[in-house]
Order: structure tokens, then C-alpha cells, then sequence
């Protein structure tokens, strides 16, 4: 009698033997847009999409690619979006100074809010501030609210932001070394004769 060897296939799908990777990034598609280009024989359809990524402790990048359907945008933004990211200086949960930035046509201010107060923010400013780790804040939309422009001011005026401790203020702010006087000659006067 043979003896039957009972040998393992392998899986159809490779991915299942895997196990999951737990994600560091929050990843949000803020906007899809179909895009389209004319040519000869009429229009070529492809998707846009944007696309924020951040960790919630301090680091946020958005993205904004195109591709032939929608999970291919999402995923080329989202690449985009990680090689883009910027550090966020934050003070107790909010930020450390009332901000503006404009790009465009899109204009936006943030300022810093009390502990308990929320985000007061819409749409895509929320979703920035949101996996920015940012807690309390208040925002303003003055301008276009064109997505893309409206994500790239957050973007910057998250980016110009600076950290409390480099403030310069009356308190951190070290007075100069005072300089001895340095007594001026004193020009001599000549009488003129007549």
C-alpha cells in the first residue's frame, strides 16, 4: 500500500495569510470629481480625487491626483498626501495663535478656541483639522470655496503656525547688554574776533 502525503496548497489569495496591518494613518477622500479631457472621437473621463492623511498627533498632508477610476485616484492621492505631510504646532489642544492664509481664491482663518468648545469648522477644514489632532478650534471660510484651494490654505495656514515657546514677548524676550555712554568730544567754540 502507498502512503498518501498530504501536502498544503497554497491560498488562493496571498493577502488572507497575511496579517492586517494596523493603520498609523487616518485617511479621509474629502472630494471626487469626474474630470474630463476632449479629443477627436469626443471626451476621455478619468477621476480627481482629494485626499487628507494624518496621525492625529500633530502631522497632516493632503493629496490631489487622478486616475482612470476612483480607487486608483484614492490611492495615488493618499500617496501624495503621505509624502506631503506637515507638522502642526499645537497648544492644549488648540492653536497656539489666530492664523489667515490664502491660495487662490480660497482664504481662510482659524483661530484658537477654550478647552470644551469643539471644532467649528466645515467641511474640508474640519476633516484637516480633525486628523490634525487638533480639538478646539474656530474657523472662517472668506473667500472661494473651491475644495482643492480651500485644503491647500488650511494646509498653509496650519504650516505657519508658530510654537509657543518661540514666541517673543516681554517675558522670554532677553533686554540687550547696555553699552558703556561714550562721552561725545565736545567741539570747542573760537571766539571771532572783530
Amino acid at each position: 500500500m502507498a502512503q498518501a502525503t498530504t501536502q498544503t496548497r497554497p491560498t488562493r489569495n496571498p493577502r488572507a495569510a497575511q496579517p492586517a496591518e494596523e493603520k498609523q494613518f487616518d485617511e479621509r477622500t474629502l472630494h471626487i470629481d469626474r474630470v474630463a479631457r476632449v479629443v477627436k472621437g469626443g471626451r476621455r473621463f478619468r477621476f480627481r480625487a482629494l485626499v487628507v492623511v494624518g496621525d492625529r498627533k500633530q502631522r497632516v498632508g493632503i493629496g490631489l491626483a487622478k486616475g482612470a477610476d476612483v480607487s486608483a485616484a484614492v490611492t495615488k492621492a493618499t500617496e501624495v498626501a503621505k509624502k506631503h505631510m506637515v507638522k502642526v504646532s499645537l497648544y492644549r489642544d488648540t492653536l497656539p495663535h489666530e492664523v489667515e492664509a490664502k491660495v487662490s481664491g480660497a482664504h481662510i482663518l482659524l483661530k484658537p478656541a477654550s478647552a470644551g468648545t469643539g471644532l467649528i469648522a466645515g467641511g474640508v477644514v474640519r476633516s484637516i483639522l480633525e486628523v490634525a489632532g487638533v480639538h478646539n478650534a474656530l474657523s472662517k471660510s472668506l473667500g472661494s470655496s473651491n475644495k482643492a484651494n480651500l485644503a491647500y490654505a488650511t494646509i498653509d495656514a496650519l504650516n505657519s503656525l508658530v510654537p509657543a515657546d518661540q514666541w517673543v514677548t516681554a517675558m522670554n524676550d532677553k533686554p540687550a547688554a547696555k553699552k558703556p555712554a561714550v562721552a561725545k568730544p565736545v567741539a570747542k567754540k573760537t571766539a571771532k574776533k572783530a
